[in-house]
């Protein structure tokens, strides 16, 4: 009976969602801000196309699940202690200061504490998907501000357990706010504790056993069977879905299979979180907005504007430059998903009234839908605020200090440039040097890891982390240069793979000799790319011009060397 019904509300929303996102994207929006307003024209309160948002609701949450797995993917417990500064130290301290100024507020409106506790924790949260979505949108997620901001949220989505854990509790009669806090917080251990345990016991077992069937379809089933399936353990505990996906992909990232798994779980997780958006804006009651307009824009301008300053407060404190923590609070002034859930769990449980509560969700909403133009402000005032180049290492040590397994890039010029672009389009932290003031402030203004620097200096490479990099590429114009570059590397880090471009033959024959793993002749290369296009071009198929560009390269191009040098004209002095 409901089968054609829902297909017509999924029609409805691909429909709405291929119409609408486009346009966004060629007005150089954020996609997230595309799928709000989808949500919120088919919604029961503009076109009415879809009047029960709650049909939606279930798929809809899946894509925050779904996105929590994949954040969880992307890391590691290595990194996550890494990263626990900022986590565990920056983050939980913006959660727990906004959570009380907020809640501070709401009492002194005449609510109770246990209204205060749920609006204050709500608002506190950012969006995690909002944000992430952006940040990878623009190849940001390498930057500083992007992993200290993603560092944040991630404690802000472990703060979501507790929370929601409370729920229950507070709106039980006769509760105590302080045993419902420690019931809740020792539940959450308990269950994280146990689902780590049994994860690591299960999962690389699990996935050997379907590997070895080589069949693809039961590897993606298999996928999503441990993503579904963690979230609702976890739900059978009172504990957050999501947190139970973001701890399934947490383990998996220290397997073999992580990669194969991600591949395998993007095209649902893009389509699923496209959905959540829309189920966002459908929600937003545009009568009720409509009559509190002044009281939800003061609302919005002060939660904006206080969180904004609260969260680059903090990050000062946490000496973080001044740049970045301009970038970092305007970015996460936002309410978040979690709100959504938090503030709407509490209206099921009568902790909320229905009124109070639907202000809220659209204070939520409005809030998400302003996030970009708060990051066009956060980046205008990071560019004011970012230093100049200097040729200390203070600051490219604090840099460094917070990552592994990343590339150095010595030299930022197109070619350097190039490089750094391919490495964010994967996901691949770098730490470029140059010593171009021009081009290092311009870099820096723009978000990127780029120091001034000299990748000859010993102390320069200590500063950059060499002992825990993964590789260097060298891409310094001045042959010079790029020798001692090379030579510096080598000593300090005799197994590390040093990539280098060369002007010609020569030049990569002595840069090899001073211990480069790979040489590549930019005039040689570029000279076999037009080969290519050529062969291409006359009618030679493509398997036959890769066998051919494979043997050109096999023998580092020798057989390249000897035509120049038995050329007519060859060694003779150019004009």
């Amino acid at each position: 009976m409901h089968g054609p019904a829902n297909l017509g509300e999924v029609l409805v929303f691909l429909i709405a969602a291929v119409c609408i996102v486009p346009l966004f994207r060629w007005f150089k929006s954020s996609s997230v801000l595309g799928y709000l307003a989808a949500g919120v024209l088919v919604g029961p309160h503009a076109l009415g196309l879809i009047e029960d948002p709650d049909s939606v609701l279930l798929l809809a949450d899946l894509g925050v699940i779904f996105l929590l797995f994949t954040i969880g993917l992307e890391l590691s417990v290595e990194r996550l202690k890494l990263m626990r500064r900022y986590v565990f130290g920056l983050g939980a301290l913006q959660v727990a200061v906004t959570a009380v100024l907020i809640g501070g507020v709401v009492v002194s409106l005449g609510q109770p504490v246990e209204v205060a506790l749920v609006v204050g924790g709500g608002l506190a949260l950012s969006s995690t998907a909002f944000v992430i979505q952006m940040l990878v949108e623009r190849g940001e997620m390498i930057t500083r501000y992007g992993r200290v901001s993603f560092s944040v949220l991630l404690f802000q989505d472990l703060a979501i357990v507790p929370l929601l854990a409370l729920l229950p509790l507070l709106g039980a009669p006769e509760s105590s706010l302080i045993g419902a806090v420690a019931i809740a917080a020792v539940k959450a251990v308990v269950v994280v504790a146990a689902a780590v345990l049994i994860g690591r016991r299960v999962l690389r077992p699990l996935y050997r056993i379907i590997a070895a069937a080589r069949l693809q379809e039961l590897f993606v089933a298999v996928t999503l069977l441990v993503v579904l399936g963690a979230g609702w353990l976890m739900s059978q505990a009172d504990i957050s879905m999501a947190l139970g996906a973001f701890l399934a992909g947490l383990l998996l990232s220290e397997t073999e299979y992580r990669h194969q798994v991600e591949a395998d779980i993007r095209p649902f997780k893009g389509l699923l979180l496209g959905l959540f958006f829309m189920a966002i804006g459908m929600v937003i009651d545009l009568p009720l907005v409509a009559r509190e307009t002044l009281v939800l824009l003061a609302a919005l301008l002060a939660l904006l504007l206080a969180k904004s300053l609260l969260i680059s407060g903090l990050c000062l404190l946490f000496r973080l430059p001044g740049d970045v923590a301009l970038r970092v609070g305007p970015l996460l002034s936002q309410g978040g998903e979690f709100g959504f859930v938090l503030i709407g769990g509490a209206m099921l449980s009568g902790v909320l009234d229905a009124e109070l509560g639907q202000l809220l969700l659209a204070l939520i909403a409005l809030s998400m839908a302003a996030t970009p133009a708060m990051d066009w402000l956060g980046g205008r005032l990071s560019r004011l605020a970012a230093p100049k180049p200097t040729h200390r290492v203070e600051a490219l040590q604090d840099e460094a200090g917070e990552i592994e397994e990343h590339v150095i890039i010595a030299g930022f010029g197109r070619v350097g440039q190039t490089v750094a672009r391919v490495l964010a389009a994967c996901g691949v932290p770098y730490i470029a040097l140059d010593l171009d003031h021009a081009r290092v402030a311009r870099g820096r203004a723009d978000g990127l890891p780029l120091y001034y620097g000299d990748a000859s200096r010993v102390d320069v490479l200590e500063a950059a982390g060499i002992d825990r990099a993964k590789a260097a590429v060298i891409t310094i114009d001045r042959a010079g240069e790029a020798s001692q570059a090379v030579a510096a590397l080598r000593q300090h880090a005799p197994e590390l793979p040093i990539f280098v471009r060369s002007h010609d033959m020569s030049h990569a024959h002595q840069l090899e000799r001073d211990g480069a793993t790979a040489v590549v002749p930019e005039t040689v290369e570029a000279s076999l790319q037009i080969g290519g296009i050529l062969l291409s071009a006359v009618g030679v198929s493509t398997d036959d011009i890769t066998r051919v560009m494979n043997e050109f390269r096999e023998d580092n191009y020798a057989r390249l060397e000897a035509l120049s040098e038995t050329a007519p004209g060859a060694g003779e002095k150019k004009q």
